[in-house]
């Protein structure tokens, strides 16, 4: 008997596989899937059931192809938002047995009006579920945002506390295991443990706490989530199914000439943003790898041409795979050598980087020709502010750039000065020559403070 979870790093989207009795199932793959197949075949288990809990925003599934490569069959959720045309529908009550494990099906609706869970029982000890795949319903330390139907935000919100209420209902000892972890879009207030029971989030989740409904409902109205325009790209996917991701997950190498002359509609800059902020190419923007999952989506449209400029092949690798699983993997090649290219006289841009004290002088001059941008989200930002900044979404500047001055100074500061020098890259891409960041950004204002 097996259950083993997959992980993806900087979407922390969890997957699993489930086996016994030489079957096996996997719950909510990702699109480069053959490593289920390989982790099933080396513990001698044929993969037969394929189990989405909901139509996922943040990723391609690899349910479809990895049904293609297994012969297995895929499950999927009533009342999704059109059909999910690689799949059958599976329903509260229904029972598919792997070995001796039963996965028994619950409808969860509330984060996505198809969205269910997938409790699992023993058949030797039927009379308590052993655990519970959860999806983004219930997570370890919060629950799933409801904002994708702004005109049902309280329907929705109220569904998924009844669902909430349906998951705790079989039982304390229930172990959960849900689809994202700590750093995902699908919630903000996860903890960085990626296990737990029933019973310890009944009595430790903030959300599971509050036991009046219209409490509840006036919480989850209330939340600040956004959505990068590639949701609607994974929705569309994962109705119709995404294709295979790419064999070799490693771009084309090329030369600079090659990167210089290539038809990249976008050239991104992958190394850390220090480095980028010292010295970059005319035209580039930065997404440092740990940042494209969360990122990538505001500022790449579908289909768009990409070459990578990155420090190695290892980094270029990992931000190909990355793109890959989000669908934006239009990849022409990818470029390592931004030290040499400058040796060789390329021309090459930086932004600077400014401290506490000259942006506490800036504020007090008031200049008139300069503003201090906080590019946090909202939640950070009502928690603590610097008192006359202007604040945009970091996300947000994929159009809102267009509200700014190019002739104006701006001081980029996020929580750190990382998210900032995405923001500063995507606004020096655009044409704007004066702008710099403030290194260490509301984490050195605190301290200064």
């Amino acid at each position: 008997m097996l259950l083993e979870k997959i992980k993806t790093p900087g979407l922390s989207h969890l997957s699993y596989l489930l086996g016994a009795g030489g079957k096996a199932a996997v719950i909510d793959p990702r699109r480069d899937c053959e490593i289920y197949v390989e982790k099933a075949r080396n513990e001698g288990l044929r993969i037969t059931h394929i189990f989405e809990t909901h139509r996922n925003e943040d990723l391609v599934s690899g349910a479809p192809i990895l049904a293609e490569l297994t012969g297995a069959e895929v499950f999927h959720g009533p009342n999704a938002d059109g059909e999910v045309v690689y799949a059958k529908t599976t329903r509260e009550g229904d029972c598919h047995a792997i070995g001796q494990l039963e996965i028994r099906v619950l409808e969860t609706p509330g984060h996505t009006f198809d969205h269910v869970a997938y409790a699992i029982f023993d058949s030797e000890y039927p009379d308590k579920a052993v655990g519970v795949f959860t999806g983004d319903a219930l997570f370890v330390g919060d629950v799933g945002r409801t904002d994708f139907y702004p005109d049902r935000k309280r329907e929705v919100a109220s569904l998924l506390f009844d669902s909430l209420h349906k998951i705790c209902d079989l039982g304390d000892q229930a172990i959960i295991y849900p689809a994202h972890g700590a750093g995902s879009v699908c919630g903000s207030g996860m903890a960085d443990r990626e296990f737990s029971t029933v019973g310890h989030e009944r009595r430790n989740n903030p959300m599971l706490q509050i036991e009046d409904r219209d409490a509840f409902i006036d919480r989850k109205v209330n939340e600040n989530h956004y959505q990068p325009p590639y949701f609607r790209l994974m929705e569309h996917l994962n109705l119709v199914g995404g294709e295979a991701a790419p064999r070799v997950l490693r771009p084309q190498p090329m030369s600079l000439g090659e990167l210089s002359s290539c038809d990249a509609g976008r050239v991104i800059d992958v190394r850390e943003p220090l480095a980028y902020a010292a010295g970059h190419l005319p035209g580039s923007i930065n997404l440092p790898v740990g940042m494209i999952p969360a990122f990538a989506g505001w500022f790449v449209s579908e289909g768009e041409k990409l070459a990578l400029v990155a420090s190695s092949q290892d980094q270029l690798s990992t931000a190909m795979e990355h793109l890959v699983r989000i669908a934006l993997d239009n990849i022409v090649g990818g470029y390592v050598g931004v030290v040499p290219a400058a040796a060789s006289g390329k021309t090459m841009r930086s932004i600077p980087m400014i401290g506490t004290k000259e942006v506490e002088r800036r504020l007090q001059e008031k200049p008139g020709d300069w503003t201090l941008l906080d590019v946090r989200d909202a939640d950070e930002r009502q928690a603590q502010a610097i008192e006359g900044s202007r604040h945009i979404y970091v996300g947000e500047l994929n159009e809102k750039w267009k509200d700014l001055d190019p002739r104006q100074r701006y001081t980029l500061m996020c929580a750190s000065g990382m998210r900032a020098t995405v923001a500063a890259g995507w606004l020096d891409a655009h044409g704007f020559d004066h702008l710099d960041v403030y290194l260490g950004s509301m984490g050195a204002w605190k301290a200064a403070s």
